[in-house]
């Protein structure tokens, strides 16, 4: 096991051995009463796009002092299992479902359903309430327009092996989750042997693979190179900044597995410190108003139906979607290191 999965899957194991913490039992949403004291979140989404959602609930409950610390997953991951005798955060906020997975089934949440659930799709909450999702990012190809015709552009992600593009295609690497998510989905949809021909055929035509997607969507946006695997919103991030960029919906065509989603999700920090402040910050979350904000902040997809997206995001109806149940194969997530690491993806 390479270093990059080391420190999570040590700290998983340490957990595992020193006990786990049974999950409290599921209670009813916390009151829209005045709250105060504190409220500390870890959010692997960077502190720009979440930071006005905080400042939105503070709007509405000024007495809490929210408390924000901002990272990786996987840093933010080992951080909240270090702390588990003595828990300092109440929130984990992620941008894929791989590593809350992997921290629910370790113990590290408690189960909580939030007030408006049951109105989200059920595929993004999951049975035992240890977490729930937040809104939905598409997989796409992004294109430089002065290189690529709309025309040519690759309409499958297997078309990204094929030979005519090599050198051309940018791509975040292994330690990325949306990457990890979308080799879990394939896995599950197209099986092993399938996946591991495409990422070594990847690998074949010479992707250049990053450690983020915002360098991919500039590094396509500049030029740099044809195509970028990308979820949908960097595309529309990267067009903003005045690029000359298009974007396909991939695998549409008859016999194609459909477009890959993943998700971001929250959970509630097992004994958490300010358990009624945490209670109420995801059921805002999940509210009209904080999906509003997810979806006009940063062109994602709100889970909750009816809430508007941006002008200028495709509507998910317009498309057909993966079927891929995206718990149980983000749930896999020790299969899908194991053939990131096979085949020695960057």
């Amino acid at each position: 096991m390479s270093l990059r999965w080391s420190l999570l899957a040590a700290a998983l194991c340490l957990f595992v051995l020193t006990g786990c913490v049974a999950p409290a039992a599921v209670e009813p949403p916390a009151a829209a009463a005045a709250l105060s004291g504190n409220l500390v979140i870890y959010s692997g989404r960077s502190e720009p796009l979440i930071q006005p959602v905080i400042e939105a609930f503070k709007a509405r409950q000024p007495e809490v002092k929210v408390l924000l610390k901002a990272g990786s997953n996987s840093q933010l991951a080992n951080a909240l299992l270090e702390e588990r005798n003595n828990p300092q955060a109440d929130l984990f906020i992620t941008t894929e479902l791989f590593t809350i997975q992997a921290l629910a089934r370790q113990g590290a949440f408690q189960a909580y359903r939030p007030a408006g659930a049951e109105r989200l799709p059920a595929e993004f909450v999951p049975p035992d309430n240890l977490w729930v999702g937040l809104t939905r990012r598409a997989r796409v190809i992004m294109y430089n327009t002065d290189r690529v015709s709309a025309a040519d552009a690759p309409k499958s992600l297997l078309e990204l092996t094929d030979p005519k593009w090599r050198g051309q295609i940018a791509a975040a690497g292994s330690t990325n989750g949306s990457l990890q998510a979308q080799v879990a989905s394939m896995r599950q949809l197209l099986g092993e042997p399938a996946t591991e021909a495409w990422l070594r055929g990847m690998l074949d035509n010479k992707v250049t693979f990053f450690g983020s997607h915002t360098d991919v969507r500039k590094a396509v946006g500049a030029g740099e190179f044809a195509i970028g695997l990308v979820n949908h919103y960097y595309y529309h991030l990267q067009r903003a900044e005045g690029s000359k960029v298009g974007v396909v919906f991939p695998d549409q065509g008859e016999g194609q597995m459909g477009l890959l989603t993943n998700a971001t999700a929250v959970g509630v920090v097992n004994r958490a410190p300010n358990l009624a402040a945490a209670r109420a910050f995801v059921d805002f979350l999940i509210s009209a108003e904080g999906q509003k904000l997810f979806a006009e902040l940063n062109y994602e997809y709100p889970l909750l139906p009816g809430v508007a997206l941006r002008p200028e995001v495709q509507p998910l109806t317009a498309v057909r979607l993966a079927q891929v149940d995206m718990i149980q194969a983000t749930a896999a997530f020790d299969a899908t290191f194991a053939l990131l690491e096979k085949v020695a993806l960057p």
